[in-house]
């Protein structure tokens, strides 16, 4: 980033006013939409314009960031090799927990009361790099991710590199997509995935095209693919469609949250979610961005994964991974640790 914009975002940020800055995946055009006073505006019915920030509790509301000011800026995205140092030990005494509520899960799937849930941690470490600096390391090092750095006075400052698009809607056209299974991998080889994977983004996928076919006839399922976000590589599968005159609200209302953030059934796998991890997800796996912008009328919004909450001299990080029918607790424990390396690297590397 020029060292304008970098000016523009921090003094907006030090200054305790709302922004947002964001790139979205494979592009090189950097973002930025500032509001001009420290009102907290929640969104109503999804029809405002601006840059939405949603929790994962659908209960909790939206907030909203006013385009008060909108700036932009190309700049050269480096290719970088990915090199991974040794992170310090964050998790371990989260591990025994971890894996006791997996192993829960999984007896619950084995009663058939659910057929999928997905469990997450939170990790606390210490922080002395500034948001900044960890935004542009993210921008550098997840070319293929929705990148951001997200900050309202009264919520906190959030930045992340999310691979998972929730929404594409212009105009009538819409896209989405079903992401779900984790290799890590730091070659560009494409994995070979098990059964477990493969199970997993079939249920997902499936789920999605069921919730969405009332709404969109024409709906268009692509072919599975691998995808890799940074040391990472998961299955893909592309939906789209024409919307019509649906109104964006219930077609978020019935794919928020997604099977890969919370299992199935929806409903069932969520309570299982709040009485048995052990703390409040916030915006992680909520969603975010682009909110009815411009002359097609764009809200392109992303899953809120891969993200880090920064609090005064620590960093809050979000990891999780789907529980199936064929999921080993110590595996997914590995899951959770690979996947916080996305976050953690931003910070020790």
């Amino acid at each position: 980033m020029s060292s304008t914009l970098i000016g523009v975002i921090e003094t907006h940020w030090k200054n305790e006013l709302p922004v947002v800055a964001y790139r979205k995946p494979k592009s090189n055009v950097i973002i930025s939409i500032l509001q001009n006073d420290s009102t907290l505006h929640h969104v109503m019915d999804f029809t405002e314009t601006g840059f939405v920030f949603a929790p994962f509790d659908k209960e909790d509301p939206a907030v909203l960031i006013s385009p008060d000011q909108v700036l932009s800026e190309t700049y050269k995205i480096c290719d970088l090799e990915f090199e991974y140092p040794k992170l310090p030990l964050t998790g371990e005494k989260g591990r025994e927990y971890h894996i006791e509520i997996v192993n829960k899960g999984i007896k619950e799937i084995e009663n058939k009361k659910i057929k999928k849930v997905v469990l997450s941690r939170k990790i606390v470490v210490a922080n002395h790099c500034s948001p900044i600096q960890i935004f542009n390391k993210v921008l550098i090092s997840y070319p293929n991710a929705f990148c951001y750095f997200w900050y309202h006075p009264k919520i906190g400052l959030w930045i992340g590199a999310t691979p998972e698009l929730l929404i594409l809607k212009q105009n009538s056209t819409f896209v989405t997509m079903s992401l779900a299974g984790t290799k890590k991998s730091k070659t560009e080889d494409k994995p070979l995935w098990g059964s477990k994977e493969l199970e997993e983004q079939d249920m997902v996928t499936n789920h999605i095209a069921r919730q969405l076919r009332s709404y969109i006839p024409d709906l268009t399922i692509d072919k599975v693919n691998s995808v890799r976000a940074g040391n990472l590589w998961h299955l893909k599968t592309k939906i789209s469609g024409t919307v019509g005159q649906v109104d964006l609200s219930s077609i978020i209302n019935v794919l928020h949250p997604t099977p890969a953030v919370c299992g199935l059934p929806v409903v069932e796998a969520k309570s299982f979610i709040k009485r048995h991890e052990n703390y409040d997800r916030e915006f992680y796996t909520g969603f975010l961005g682009e909110l009815n912008i411009g002359k097609r009328n764009t809200s392109h919004l992303f899953v809120n994964l891969r993200c880090m909450q920064l609090k005064e001299d620590s960093a809050c990080i979000y990891v999780g991974g789907g529980i199936t029918s064929g999921s080993n607790a110590e595996e997914e424990w590995i899951e959770t640790v690979h996947k916080s390396e996305t976050m953690l690297n931003m910070i020790f590397n």
